[in-house]
């Protein structure tokens, strides 16, 4: 590999991330650039586990897909442990699934049916929350070298300051969205019901706790009906 050449790719990809609008953008760029940039790379996608539940995120094929949640299905694979960091490992890397993996017994005969022949795993993490795992695959055997993962973990660090930026950005963005939704709702209650700001804030959280039911869908509610 040429790694001037590849420095000067990270650096341009890293400001392409994070020039990105939305987080959505920000992961296929992200599995983009992975494709281009690993030797060996056939296929990347972004695995994130939400509440027990598999998500496959910017996939570049539909095998990235099927391998996830298979995965998920078997409560087992390099990708699924990348996403949980088990046993605080950043990487996981298979280099050749036509044999047995001790590890990860159930995944592996059924990979090899989906037509993959190796894989790597990158947890993306920062130092305040882990944001899923990048996963590259290869359909040949011993496909990715320790350059590439070199390469994958380079690529993985930049994406998971991009991603956490990015989603930052969007609870901000949702933040704004709920307070303006809340201040509608008190607004039309106000109006309708001759109540002060307090009161109608009131009026809002206490349906709130009674029901069971978040505050932002309550103004939502209001603000559909007119009423609750």
């Amino acid at each position: 590999m040429d790694w001037q050449r590849f420095a000067q790719q990270m650096a341009s990809m890293a400001r392409d991330l994070l020039a990105q609008p939305t987080v959505d953008a920000t992961l296929k760029r992200n599995t983009d650039a992975a494709y281009g940039f690993v030797e060996g790379c056939d296929a990347a996608g972004v695995l994130i586990i939400r509440d027990k539940t598999v998500k496959t995120l910017a996939p570049t094929e539909e095998m990235v897909v099927e391998s996830d949640q298979l995965q998920g299905r078997l409560g087992e694979g390099p990708c699924f442990d990348a996403a949980r960091r088990v046993d605080e490992e950043r990487v996981f890397r298979i280099a050749d699934l036509t044999h047995y993996q001790e590890r990860w017994p159930a995944f592996t005969p059924p990979a090899r049916a989906l037509g993959i022949g190796s894989m790597m795993g990158f947890l993306l993490f920062t130092d305040e929350q882990n944001l899923g795992a990048l996963n590259l695959y290869s359909r040949r055997p011993g496909a990715f070298t320790d350059l590439s993962e070199t390469a994958g973990v380079l690529l993985a660090s930049h994406a998971a300051v991009a991603l956490a930026s990015a989603r930052t950005d969007a609870q901000k963005e949702a933040a704004i969205a709920t307070r303006h939704q809340i201040g509608e709702a008190m607004g039309i209650l106000m109006h309708r019901n001759k109540l002060t700001e307090d009161q109608a804030f009131d009026v809002l959280r206490r349906y709130s706790q009674q029901n069971n039911i978040k505050l932002r869908e309550v103004a939502r509610l209001v603000c559909e009906t007119g009423t609750l």
